[in-house]
This record gives C-alpha cells, structure tokens and sequence, in this order.
C-alpha cells in the first residue's frame, strides 16, 4: 500500500522560533549562574517589540535585555528600518517568582511528606504539573527520526547557512521548509513533494531566487536517489516573501511543538518545551521519553517506539506508562512497559540526574528540533545492553 506523510520546519528567523530562543537563551543564562533556577519563560514578539514574561525564582541575577538583543543579532535580524532589528527593538519584561502552591508540589512530592524511615531522596521532587508526555524512534534514518522531519530540518538548517555565509546574501532570515515522502509499507519509497520558502530582500528576482534554492539547498540535503521525474518542488509559490519575521507576523514561544519533536509522526501532549526548567515534566518527561524509545529502537528490541507517560502534579512517580511499538517489538507492548518501569527511573528528580538537565544545553534546542542531535544526552543509546538481555 502507498501512504503519504508530511512534515516542516522553520528557520530560527521565523517569528516563533526567534520567541523559542530568548526563552531557552534566558533559561541557559540562570542556570549557568545557579543550576537550581526555577524558569518559566516566554516570550512574544511583533513589529519592533518583545514581551518576555513569566515567572523565575533563582539567586543568579541576568541582564535579560542584553540576551534578547544577542539572540535577535546572531538570528540576523541586524538590518535597520526592516520592522525588527537587535538595536532598535522595544523590550518590555514582565517577570515574577513561581507560584508558591505549584512550589508546594514540586518541592516536597506526596512520596516524601509521607515517608518517614529511608527515604529516597530521588522521590523529594514532584512533577511540576499534570499532563501527558510523549516519546518516539524509528530506524527510518541513523538519527532514529522519521525521514520526513529530519529532511525539513536540514532544508531549512542548509537555507539559513547559505544566507549566514553569504552564499545568497539576498536572503532574509524568515523560511520555511516542508518534505511529503510517499511509504511503500511502511518504508520510505520517494519524495513526493518539496516546499521551500525564504524571506528576501527587494533586489532578487522570483526567477533567480528559485534556481539558486534548487541548487544550493534543495539539491545538496533532498537525497537524489529518493527524487523522480514525479517529485514536486515549489520554491516562494506565492512569488515575493519580502516582509517576515516578526514584521509580517508575531511570535510566540511554544507555537512550534510539532517541528520541536516528530513532525507530526507520533502523538503529542499539547505542552512547549522552550524556557522552562527541568522540574516541568512537559519538557524533561518527553526527553525521557525519547531517550527509553530511542535505546529501544537501536537495541533491536523493536523497529518503531512510542511511549506516553503521565504525571500528577506534586507526585513523584508517574500515574501511567503506556508503550505502542506498532506490531514491531520482540515483546508484547505491556511486557516492554514493565520493562521500561524496572530499567528507568521515572521520577522527575532521576529524570534530572540521568539526563543532566541541569545544565544549560537548552539553546542548543531551541532551533531544528530537540531530537535527533546526538551531543545531546538524551540522544544517547548507553541501555541497549541492558534492554537485550530481555529478548
């Protein structure tokens, strides 16, 4: 059977992302300064103007205007009279302590206020709130992402390196780029269909800029072998893409949660992962996450992963832990659940202490997803031997 699948990504120029990253850029700076800082950041922008708001408790002190005009400098935004530039820019911060009830939970989880002889001290933190969380792998590409995310990403990584270098100095920050691959059971046959777009000055012609994005992106990152005489490109469709960024449209952090993670392949919980510290299951929870699914993937134990887990706010042990392996695993979907609550460590705190969360490695996310970058730790496939020895 043929089955067709989509997805995108956006460059760091695009309205949301330039949110995502003072939010992880802020995020990074407390923690460097004190590895205990509670953040909750986010940021919106629009024509010539930033909002970052939210709520940190820390002892570090942070020149966040400083930050918010390095991020927008090193994205590019650095052309004046265009709507948006790192010197010009409005910056209004709104910026408060975390609530004192949500501290309550997290600080003291219901495991430890009810233990009173051996205590675990890995059971002290509580998820900072409820919700679901999501995971997922596959052996489509050596990443263990889906093809469909990961070629958008390295589109629109590729598109914003021939702009930085100058390769195409026409080239605005904004773009967007979008991969459809067309699945022979399950596998992945052709690409279908490519879309690139990419903010531009005045001066470059429709023409000239649709030759150049064939040549110099979607020719070096589309793989020739998966490219036929059906496959489709569309480059700038609507014809000029002078006005972007926060310009032509506003930002806000957290919009962008599909291009964050798969792509759309495996379900998602609903919550962002930009600006908040590793105490948020939303964020830590669905590193975890891919971190169980992607050691399972590469370990053999199954071809395709995904795990929900679930958490209560104020409660250190997950509620549930649901795996769905797609009919691909070694092992029933409930045995490899059981497996997954024996061989990891759940708990918000564990969660912390295996993964490092508590460095400031965030801005490294902030931009062409949070997975599939192996220097990051939850990138890592250390527990495979661990998990053959069950099949």
């Amino acid at each position: 059977m043929k089955d067709f699948f989509t997805s995108e990504s956006v460059t760091s120029g695009h309205p949301d992302k330039v949110c995502d990253q003072i939010s992880d850029a802020v995020l990074d700076a407390y923690l460097s300064l004190d590895k205990n800082s509670r953040v909750a950041c986010e940021c919106s922008v629009t024509k010539n103007f930033v909002l970052v708001m939210g709520e940190i408790t820390s002892s570090a002190k942070v020149d966040v205007e400083s930050i918010v005009r390095k991020v927008i400098k090193d994205i590019g935004y650095v052309e004046e009279g265009v709507g948006f530039s790192y010197k010009d820019v409005e910056i209004k911060q709104i910026l408060n302590k975390q609530s004192a009830d949500i501290a309550l939970g997290v600080d003291n989880s219901i495991e430890s206020k009810n233990c009173t002889i051996n205590c675990d001290v890995l059971d002290k933190i509580g998820a900072g709130d409820q919700g679901i969380m999501f995971g997922y792998a596959c052996n489509e590409t050596e990443e263990l992402m889906p093809l469909p995310i990961m070629l958008a990403h390295k589109l629109c990584k590729k598109l914003e390196e021939v702009r930085k270098n100058k390769q195409l100095d026409y080239l605005r920050p904004d773009g967007k780029g979008q991969v459809t691959v067309e699945y022979e059971n399950g596998e992945p046959k052709r690409i279908e269909a490519v879309v690139l777009s990419s903010q531009h000055n005045e001066k470059v012609t429709t023409k000239q800029l649709r030759l150049d994005l064939k040549k110099y992106v979607i020719d070096q990152i589309i793989p020739q072998e998966l490219v036929d005489e059906s496959t489709k490109f569309y480059i700038n469709p609507t014809g000029r893409f002078e006005i972007g960024g926060p310009q032509g449209d506003s930002g806000l952090t957290g919009r962008k949660i599909i291009v964050d993670t798969y792509g759309g392949k495996c379900a998602h919980g609903g919550g962002a992962f930009s600006g908040k510290d590793p105490t948020k299951v939303d964020r830590s929870a669905c590193y975890m996450a891919r971190y169980i699914c992607k050691n399972i993937v590469a370990s053999g134990m199954a071809k395709e992963c995904e795990i929900q887990l679930a958490y209560a706010i104020g409660v250190s042990k997950p509620v549930s832990v649901r795996v769905n392996t797609f009919n691909t695993g070694k092992l029933a979907d409930t045995e490899i659940a059981d497996v997954i609550m024996k061989e990891f460590d759940l708990r918000p705190a564990g969660i912390i202490e295996k993964l490092s969360l508590r460095e400031p490695v965030y801005s490294k996310t902030s931009t062409y997803g949070h997975f599939g970058k192996n220097e990051l730790p939850w990138e890592a496939t250390d527990k495979t031997n661990d998990l053959k020895k069950y099949f």
